[in-house]
């Protein structure tokens, strides 16, 4: 299971999801660090479906967690080159960039 919360703001759909056991936590490695902040990331507690629904309407996705990660990847969402390693949870970011044409 996984906390999903949609902000909307500016016309963005913000979409933040993390694994649900994770929620509340900090993790730091060298320089980089991420708190897993109940403010931003709990929301509904969903499956997998529902969380996968969510990115595909979102034009920025903020994940956090092993779990949610590696179902983006499997999803395409995600390229497994871009994702982040915070003290051995993963982290992803997704933008989606209108069609200019």
């Amino acid at each position: 299971m996984f906390y999903l919360k949609t902000h909307k703001k500016e016309g963005e759909v913000i979409v933040a999801i993390c694994d649900k056991e994770i929620l509340g936590k900090k993790f730091k490695s060298g320089k980089l660090q991420m708190e897993v902040n109940e403010k931003f990331y709990k929301g509904d507690l969903v499956n997998i479906e529902n969380a996968m629904n969510a990115m595909r309407n979102a034009t920025i996705a903020n994940i956090i967690g092993n779990k949610i990660v590696d179902a983006a990847i499997d999803n395409k969402f995600i390229n497994p080159e871009n994702v982040l390693d915070i003290d051995g949870v993963k982290h992803a970011q997704l933008i989606v960039m209108p069609n200019l044409e």
